[in-house]
């Protein structure tokens, strides 16, 4: 990749994949720097890593952090709470990108798999959050993780699948390390093959790849203009909508075509 991104901003970087996040993007070489609600929540973090505090809920407060990122990593997650999804996981995206304010960045997002499942209001605002970023107009790649930690220890093989079939809510759906999403969050900033792709991503028994470009590869791409990803059922119309949601994509799209 020729344009590879040189400073991230990890969001959720606390978290549980967060940490790992951080830890991979610092082993790539980059510049890291963490959002944090509290400089007390970031004194695990490497040294290395540039704290800054701000508030997800509150776009003012997130300027600094962005500014001078070329790469933006989503691994932040509230609950299972609607209220809290639509504010948190949901709201985090929507003010991130404000306070982009339409300069390109290459985004990774952490979703989650089964997000297009119709009647959950925590599934149905990840896929909110997943259309702010294909309409920013930005370089992404959006990460469908399957259950944390159920892997068994030689269950390390990296699997990208598409069209979000799996949708049990049970671990029957497939498993992942957590180190493993925050690697292929990182991998995919560097990887041309990993733009504009959405996928679930699970593991299967057998080793670890070294290189990931391959996997990427065989993904198809999101449908350019679409707010939807490559192979997704078509299952939630877009004027079906909330109002704040609608108003959220114009304003999102309308900032990337003044730039």
């Amino acid at each position: 990749m020729t344009d590879r991104p040189q400073t991230v901003l990890v969001v959720g970087a606390t978290g549980s994949v967060g940490r790992y996040a951080v830890a991979e993007a610092l082993r790539q070489g980059l510049t890291v720097r963490v959002l944090v609600r509290n400089s007390s929540r970031a004194r695990t973090l490497p040294a290395e890593a540039v704290r800054f505090v701000g508030d997800l809920t509150r776009p003012e407060t997130l300027k600094a952090a962005v500014e001078g990122a070329d790469a933006v990593v989503f691994t932040h997650g509230s609950s299972t709470s609607e209220p809290d999804v639509r504010e948190i996981d949901y709201g985090g995206v929507r003010n991130i990108l404000s306070a982009l304010g339409g300069r390109p960045a290459r985004i990774a997002l952490m979703s989650v798999i089964g997000a297009t499942r119709r009647g959950s209001g925590y599934a149905e605002w990840k896929r909110r959050s997943e259309r702010l970023v294909r309409a920013s107009g930005n370089r992404y790649t959006i990460v469908r993780p399957g259950w944390f930690d159920y892997n068994s220890p030689d269950q390390r093989t990296i699997v990208m699948l598409q069209g979000d079939t799996r949708q049990s809510g049970s671990p029957a759906d497939g498993v992942i390390a957590r180190d493993e999403i925050a690697r292929v969050l990182i991998d995919s900033l560097s990887t041309d093959a990993a733009d504009h792709r959405t996928f679930e991503l699970v593991s299967e028994h057998g080793p670890e790849q070294d290189d990931l470009a391959p996997v990427f590869a065989a993904l198809a791409a999101d449908p350019a203009g679409s707010l939807d990803a490559a192979e997704d059922a078509d299952n939630l119309p877009l004027d079906g909508e909330p109002a704040e949601v609608r108003r959220d994509l114009e304003e999102v799209t309308a900032a990337h075509l003044k730039q």
